[in-house]
């Protein structure tokens, strides 16, 4: 499949809430109770507004989300940003709609003067393939915490300075 002629969407409406559980579902690696904080996520920013401190970039092909980022300044802090999902369908998957995200994704957080981000993810086996996409954008790993998420099952926190 080649990348298809996508548009970017920054302003999330009550639809998403379904795309965004569609679109974590499909690549199969997310536990439910992961899937039902992708959904609260959505949730309270269409709650709440831009005051949630989430903040979404949709991209979609003819109109339909395909693929999506949550993010949101790290309370605290100055000029830091937690990307909290980036997740593309399944079906989309190996043409280059996850680096689309990632570039808007970072683009957005500039716009809004972050200047770092950072990314937690598992060491689970099934997650290796996320940690070498975020190694390829420019990501390093900053720390470990053993046994974080389960038994066996590490958070491998990454970040990235912004140019």
């Amino acid at each position: 499949m080649q990348l298809p002629k996508i548009s970017f969407r920054t302003v999330p409406c009550e639809a998403d809430i379904e795309a965004v559980r569609s679109i974590v579902t499909s690549p199969g690696v997310f536990r439910p109770d992961e899937i039902g904080i992708a959904i609260e996520l959505i949730e309270e920013r269409l709650r709440r507004g831009i005051a949630s401190g989430y903040h979404f970039v949709f991209a979609e092909e003819n109109g339909a989300p395909i693929g999506y980022t949550c993010f949101g300044p790290i309370a605290c802090t100055v000029a830091s940003y937690d990307l909290f999902w980036i997740v593309v369908a399944k079906q989309y998957n190996g043409i280059k709609i996850g680096s689309a995200l990632m570039v808007e994704t970072e683009n957005q957080i500039r716009t809004m003067g972050g200047k770092r981000v950072y990314i937690e993810t598992s060491s689970r086996s099934d997650y290796g393939a996320a940690r070498r996409f975020y190694q390829r954008h420019g990501y390093a790993v900053e720390a470990t915490i053993k046994n974080f998420y389960n038994d066996n099952d590490d958070m491998v926190v990454f970040s990235k300075e912004l140019p």
